[in-house]
């Protein structure tokens, strides 16, 4: 079978294909035909960056899988072959709280990730994938859809009528809209791109602002001057300031990406009682619960673009190119 490769710290371009025998599943393992795998800022970050995350020689690339079960290993016995299933971020963090064992188990980190024509994951590192979704769209599940209803639900608690602040238009953020719509909640969000604000308001979103154009965005996203509910930060310590003079006193913050460089000053955090929580994707559990909204709300993940196995690399230089909006996909074997 064909496998992506991260062989060197030489960037994208560098990627290889390389062929590999097909994996056998052990005890508590299965076999899953990788039908389609999203891509993360994440990937991009560790196939330009590997040495200092630790990355070993060679290794496949990818968190983020969808496709179907073809073989199980002994004492198997909640999947079976043909089930659609979607892999599990870390493939040992099945609930409760986040562990250093469960840390060590991310895909296409640690692990051998899934941009390969067939993978091998635990029993307990998939999960079944809702009924009315195709492929591709699954595979945009295990990462940023989880981080999103992670922030928003199993840390955020978001209720009816409050108040969501957003940044930017990746994945995690698109998700965290169309998660915080369907709870009832109203959603103020920031872009740069007035074309990019435009499809998020139609999403959905109750207000917009653009931070080229405003660049004291959070002076602008108030509500009635005391501040928002909930922060979903995904820019870092770049942003995080401004997300902090926009969150309420006694708000929460989740904070979730590094995207921007720069420093932080504590102190606002503990003048207005602010609950900031680094949110790591999520666990099984959290999963289960997540598609389980996703299936009885019939929610499809956005889709921005998607690109066949070979021009796999392509799909990473969009990610550095930043232009997509929602989700960009890797299919194989003409997903269905």
């Amino acid at each position: 079978m064909r496998a992506y490769e991260i062989r060197s710290p030489d960037g994208v371009d560098a990627l290889t294909v390389g062929t590999r025998d097909v994996p056998e599943p052990g005890p508590g393992e299965v076999r899953v035909r990788v039908r389609a795998s999203a891509v993360n800022y994440r990937d991009l970050a560790t196939i330009e960056d590997p040495i200092p995350r630790g990355i070993r020689f060679p290794t496949v690339p990818n968190s983020d899988a969808a496709g179907e079960v073809v073989a199980v290993g002994r004492d198997v016995t909640s999947v079976t072959v043909g089930d659609r299933v979607a892999s599990c971020f870390f493939q040992r963090w099945t609930d409760g709280e986040i562990t250093a064992q469960a840390m060590a188990s991310a895909l296409g980190g640690a692990l051998d990730g899934v941009l390969a024509e067939e993978v091998v994951l635990a029993e307990q590192g998939v999960v079944p994938i809702p009924g009315h979704l195709d492929f591709a769209a699954a595979a945009t599940l295990p990462c940023a859809a989880l981080t999103a209803w992670h922030a928003l639900v199993e840390f955020g608690a978001l209720r009816p009528g409050e108040t969501v602040l957003l940044i930017g238009t990746g994945g995690v953020s698109i998700f965290a809209l169309q998660f915080a719509k369907l709870l009832g909640a109203r959603v103020l969000l920031v872009s740069g791109s007035d074309e990019k604000i435009e499809r998020a308001c139609g999403l959905g979103a109750d207000a917009c602002v653009n931070y080229r154009a405003n660049p004291e965005w959070h002076e602008q996203v108030l509500t009635d001057g005391a501040g928002v509910d909930l922060t979903v930060e995904v820019g870092g310590a770049g942003t995080l300031e401004r997300s902090i003079a926009a969150t309420r006193v006694a708000g929460r913050i989740a904070l979730i990406g590094v995207l921007t460089g720069g420093e932080m000053n504590p102190m606002m955090i503990m003048r207005k009682s602010i609950r900031l929580q680094g949110i790591y994707v999520g666990s099984r559990a959290m999963f289960i619960r997540m598609n389980r909204a996703i299936a009885q709300h019939q929610l499809t993940p956005v889709v921005d673009q998607s690109f066949s196995f070979d021009a796999a690399r392509n799909a990473y230089h969009a990610m550095r190119a930043a232009g997509h909006f929602g989700k960009l996909v890797i299919e194989l074997n003409d997903g269905e």
